[in-house]
């Protein structure tokens, strides 16, 4: 049972465990790998009644729950998955970024970068390494790996249902995401563990804590979809903060295909009018960044005042030079992104751009996980999300920050 804050009100450690607990963090995870397992190390040794049964549990008291693996290669590079201690029972916990292209290994003696591709290829490596040894495997890829290929619009494969099935046939009994592109492509695996968990709550937290004059009501803020696949997440912030809502329609040109995709001809908006309000507009992901930084112009044409972007993974695959000169020109006011994948340094430092850390969200669903506990509480946001606005709006009225 979880509290209006998140916090737990009644301690997932004083039930029993399905298992010792043990953490894998991949290549392109350890950051995140880290800040979890010193949550659960923290919260486990800060419980002032400790219970003999439970810390009789094998390896309840060890000095870190991370287990020590490694996918080293060849020359040619070919690779072999490696966990260098026993996982014998373990409630096993995989972190898996398969969008760390900052990751790379040597291959007839030059520097090669992993791809998805190849972080999927050493996920299923440690899998086969644990030899079915462990009580559970649980796997957390946070971008689910060949998520924007799931549905089947012409001849062409269906990466992301192989992918689910072949991770259920190697023993995986969880499967957790975030804000995946089609939450329906979990119907591949009807009887395997499946969580698409959305970040509704922390981005809203970190827009409240970089912005203290923002006015949340229909007359000074409207929600944007950037497109009709956004809808579902962008009609969730509408209806709990009680604002309209609008929507771009993407007009793409069928007869050619650039950079695999076809090309935008032109953003066609649908909604109310825009002048004078601040504009929030979320989706899954920005990739090159192009189609929001369209977005962004088109909202200012209409007379948009701030636009804030809400994108649960930040790749800026072009770089953030477009971004840069966006936010210069008024443009976009802020970038918020999670640290559930891979953010380069230069993205991390920009004046433009907020991180929103999901490491202590992520440390609770692994807390309550290994001691078979239900997630419901924790995934339904709505309770913090009306704690969050109510100390928001008693912040600016103490401190005559409610102004426009």
């Amino acid at each position: 049972m979880w509290d209006q804050n998140g916090d737990s009100a009644k301690d997932p450690f004083l039930t029993r465990p399905i298992g010792p607990l043990g953490i894998i963090a991949m290549r392109g995870t350890e950051e995140l790998g880290a800040l979890i397992n010193n949550y659960l190390i923290r919260w486990r040794d800060g419980r002032e009644n400790k219970d003999e049964e439970l810390f009789t549990s094998p390896g309840y008291e060890r000095d870190s729950f991370l287990v020590e693996a490694a996918c080293p290669r060849f020359s040619t590079g070919e690779a072999k998955g490696m966990i260098r201690q026993s996982v014998r029972g373990y409630d096993l916990y995989i972190l898996c970024d398969v969008g760390a292209h900052n990751c790379a290994f040597q291959m007839y003696g030059q520097q090669a970068l992993m791809s998805p591709d190849d972080h999927y290829q050493d996920l299923k490596r440690i899998i086969a390494a644990a030899g079915g040894k462990c009580k559970r495997i649980n796997v957390i890829m946070p971008m689910l790996y060949e998520g924007r290929q799931h549905r089947r619009a012409s001849r062409e494969s269906l990466d992301c249902a192989l992918m689910l099935q072949e991770l259920e046939r190697m023993g995986v009994s969880n499967i957790i995401t975030f804000d995946a592109h089609d939450p329906r492509v979990q119907n591949a695996v009807p009887l395997c563990g499946f969580e698409n968990i959305m970040p509704y709550y922390q981005n809203l937290k970190a827009l409240c804590n970089t912005e203290k004059d923002l006015i949340i009501d229909k007359d000074h803020m409207m929600i944007i979809s950037p497109d009709e696949g956004a809808m579902g997440r962008n009609m969730y912030y509408s209806s709990v903060l009680g604002i309209d809502i609008g929507m771009f329609y993407k007009r793409r040109d069928y007869t050619r295909i650039c950079n695999g995709r076809n090309p935008i001809v032109a953003h066609e908006y649908l909604g109310a009018s825009l002048e004078g309000k601040d504009v929030l507009i979320a989706d899954d992901m920005i990739a090159t960044g192009e189609s929001m930084v369209d977005v962004a112009r088109e909202l200012k044409i209409r007379k948009a005042r701030r636009i804030f972007v809400a994108a649960t993974f930040a790749y800026f695959t072009n770089g953030i030079e477009d971004f840069n000169k966006a936010h210069k020109d008024g443009l976009i006011t802020k970038v918020l992104s999670t640290n559930l994948s891979y953010l380069p340094p230069e993205l991390r430092s920009a004046s433009w751009f907020t991180l929103v850390d999901m490491s202590k969200y992520l440390s609770y669903i692994v807390a309550i996980l290994n001691h078979d506990r239900s997630l419901n509480n924790l995934l339904n946001p709505v309770g913090r999300i009306t704690k969050l606005l109510a100390d928001y709006r008693d912040m600016q009225a103490r401190t005559g920050m409610r102004l426009f």
